[in-house]
């Protein structure tokens, strides 16, 4: 190891109690020699992305949370409701570490000539535990950033720009030649707007509020729709009509948001039917729920024959079906657009310990445009957010 890592470092650990209480704390943890082909990397940026938010407060009830301890070490507990507690019986007694992914500096290397390259080097790492001052992981598991790029942004190589890749290729892949999202004024949906509009992909993009109609149409975007609108299920089928979409990725999970979706694809491919069907059109059409913006249950009004599907898409499912060559050229064409169509924007930058405070959480925690916040292990502990 040509350069020596600290001893140990803190990391951020989400414990569920059999009391139904949740508990997140701070955890002094040795930080190992490195095996041959890992790497230590010190981690100094680390996103909040939504899909960390269920390991890490395992839904309980954030309204009737405490903070206990030090600035330095805080101690945050929360109760966890009945129903969120049935689904938790594999975590009781267990505290988990949390982060999908990060990037940092690579402060320690094992002897293997992969793993030495990468000494000094500032990484992208997606291995999970990322909300930590230290992480041990395999060399092949880092992705190199450009010279002289900040930890920061290639902080979120992982999540969202290989989600979006992710999307255009299930398009490619499933036979559909133009897509809808929603909560699409997202960092996530941003990125997905920048590419189509790179690769020329109909999408048609729904929000729900007037300045992410403004925001997307600024940047570019052509179709976006603001689902709060009187006229919106009109305006949807009009753009499912002139874009031929019938594949959507619905990030908001709950209400009867994909319903109206399927109901106007329906619609759209009705229009276009040159003779009536009592089942409908045999155009499929299918919408992909990848997130729970909303917590209730999704509602289905059948009104759109029998040619469509619903169901859940996760990206690591993806990932294993395509297989590691095409996911190393995927990753690829993130490295080479961190800057540009996979650049991620944050509201604030918080510490470990500032990620505890209720005021922080109550900003991250409302997943919401703008509120996107980035862990910087690096910061003081008793440091709080910054612009």
């Amino acid at each position: 190891m040509a350069t020596q890592a600290r001893p140990d470092g803190l990391q951020l650990r989400s414990l569920v109690r059999a009391d139904q209480v949740l508990e997140v704390f701070l955890e002094s943890v040795a930080v190992p020699e490195p095996g041959p082909g890992e790497v230590i990397v010190r981690v100094e940026a680390a996103p909040v992305n939504p899909s960390d938010l269920g390991l890490l407060f395992a839904g309980a009830d954030l309204t009737a949370a405490v903070v206990t301890g030090s600035a330095e070490r805080p101690v945050l507990s929360a109760p966890i409701p009945e129903g969120a507690m049935r689904g938790l019986a594999g975590r009781i007694g267990t505290p988990v570490p949390v982060g999908n992914e990060g990037a940092g500096t690579v402060v320690a290397a094992g002897p293997s000539a992969d793993a030495q390259a990468l000494l000094g080097k500032t990484v992208a790492v997606a291995g999970g535990a990322m909300y930590a001052q230290y992480r041990q992981v395999r060399a092949t598991a880092c992705l190199e950033l450009p010279e002289g790029m900040p930890a920061a942004h290639g902080a979120g190589s992982f999540v969202n720009p290989m989600t979006v890749l992710g999307m255009v290729e299930t398009m490619r892949l499933e036979g559909h030649t133009a897509l809808v999202h929603t909560a699409a004024a997202s960092n996530l949906g941003q990125m997905l707007s920048r590419l189509c509009i790179e690769e020329r992909i109909p999408l048609v993009n729904i929000v729900r509020k007037p300045a992410d109609v403004e925001l997307l149409r600024s940047a570019g975007a052509t179709h976006v729709y603001n689902s709060s609108d009187a006229q919106f299920a009109s305006d949807l089928t009009s753009a499912l009509r002139e874009t031929g979409a019938t594949l959507a990725f619905d990030a908001v999970g709950g209400g009867t948001l994909a319903s109206q979706i399927l109901t106007c694809m329906e619609a759209a491919a009705s229009a276009a039917a040159t003779e009536y069907s009592r089942y409908g059109s045999v155009v499929h059409k299918q919408v992909y729920i990848y997130g729970s913006l909303d917590r209730g249950p999704t509602e289905l009004a059948r009104s759109y024959g029998m040619a469509w599907g619903i169901g859940g898409w996760l990206l690591t499912p993806f990932l294993q079906r395509i297989g590691p060559a095409e996911v190393g050229r995927l990753r690829g064409r993130v490295a080479a657009g961190l800057s540009t169509t996979f650049a991620s924007r944050y509201a604030a930058e918080i510490s470990l310990a500032g990620a505890l405070r209720p005021v922080a959480i109550a900003q991250y925690g409302r997943m919401a445009t703008g509120a996107k916040y980035l862990i910087v292990p690096t910061l003081d502990n008793e440091q709080g957010a910054h612009p």
